[in-house]
């Protein structure tokens, strides 16, 4: 595969292909065979059209499949916005790598790869089964100015875009995002106001389990940063550069390789699904490649869906982060792909064929 040196050249070479709405039609055509109301598996139904029209083929296969899970950590826990410290980072990533995390034992139950990569954890030493794309020693604290340059925020775009690449070269037919790293919370919420052009008083939740108190420190501080920064709010890269993190920039380039490459990409919760409006917001047509699992229990997490047009298969107020409600969603496409590959269909049961309504 062609390796794109900038995001300019990402964005460009992300183009709709007529091929697209004839693999969908292929694969509705093939759901009216399937002996069940028509439409009846609902967003399942539509996921699977989806990445049919995505991967340009009716004959879907999502069999091999890894959940991209990026750490980092981020400056503004020194404001004393998250209930853990930075070393908490450091020790899930460490249990990721391990196979121990949260998200490693339900991704054992969905038959799905954990990839582990560092973007910058604070003093994280080399790792097996850790992959090195460190962009700093964690981020600065955006109370003070700005998260990272704005090379930082490119380089971070662009390396999420070649663990795309990385992936699609080894099989991967399907994608999930996660993330470790204490403060992204904020760090997305702050993204999420600028985006939305909403308060932080609105957006912002209390994470893992703030007080009161902590979550008055949360809010003021994304104001701070706010105010401090000045982000653009026509400018994603300099959102991103700004009040993000290296977390959520690598996970827009994973939704634009995604798109670039034609994998479909689960988005997880708040975090996953800020980055993949910073995507939506850079190219348009990255939203091809970008598929809802869950709806986060943070007070923006409907709103962020809202803004990406996307709809969640799973309502279960979840927050744990790391991926698992990107992985939960897994299970549930496999079932709807069994009916698809496998169900009987009119033909084969004497019963006549469901008709639309209308016809």
């Amino acid at each position: 595969m062609t390796k794109l040196d900038s995001v300019k050249d990402i964005l460009t070479a992300i183009t709709p292909d007529p091929r697209e709405a004839e693999a969908r039609e292929a694969a509705r055509r093939h759901w009216a065979s399937v002996a069940k109301p028509l439409g009846s598996l609902g967003l399942l139904e539509t996921a699977l059209e989806d990445i049919a029209a995505l991967t340009l083929s009716e004959r879907i296969d999502i069999s091999n499949r890894a959940l991209l899970l990026l750490c980092a950590d981020n400056g503004v826990v020194a404001q004393g916005v998250a209930q853990s410290d930075h070393t908490v980072t450091a020790a899930v990533t460490r249990n990721a790598a391990l196979r121990r995390s949260s998200v490693c034992k339900m991704a054992q139950v969905a038959d799905c790869r954990v990839v582990p990569v560092d973007m910058g954890v604070i003093d994280m030493p080399p790792m097996e089964n850790l992959l090195d794309r460190r962009l700093g020693n964690g981020t600065n604290d955006i109370t003070q100015g700005p998260a990272m340059s704005r090379e930082q925020a490119d380089r971070a775009v662009l390396t999420g875009v070649e663990l795309v690449r990385d992936l699609k070269e080894q099989g991967a037919g399907l994608l999930a995002t996660g993330e470790m790293g204490i403060g992204n919370t904020t760090t997305s919420s702050a993204v999420a106001c600028v985006l939305l052009n909403r308060s932080a008083g609105e957006l912002t939740g209390r994470g893992s389990g703030l007080s009161d108190e902590g979550l008055r420190r949360k809010i003021r501080a994304i104001e701070t940063a706010i105010e401090t920064n000045r982000p653009d709010p026509g400018d994603p890269l300099d959102i991103l550069s700004k009040v993000g993190g290296f977390d959520i920039a690598g996970m827009c380039g994973i939704f634009l390789g995604g798109a670039l490459y034609r994998v479909p990409v689960l988005m997880d919760g708040l975090i996953s699904t800020v980055a993949a409006l910073c995507a939506l917001r850079l190219c348009p047509e990255a939203g091809k490649a970008l598929f809802a699992s869950h709806v986060s229990a943070e007070p923006a997490g409907h709103l962020i869906l809202d803004a990406l047009g996307k709809k969640p298969v799973i309502t279960a107020e979840m927050r744990l982060g790391e991926g698992t409600g990107a992985v939960a969603a897994i299970p549930l496409l496999d079932m709807a792909l069994s009916l698809y590959r496998d169900g009987t269909t009119f033909d084969g049961t004497g019963i006549e064929a469901y008709q639309p309504h209308g016809s």
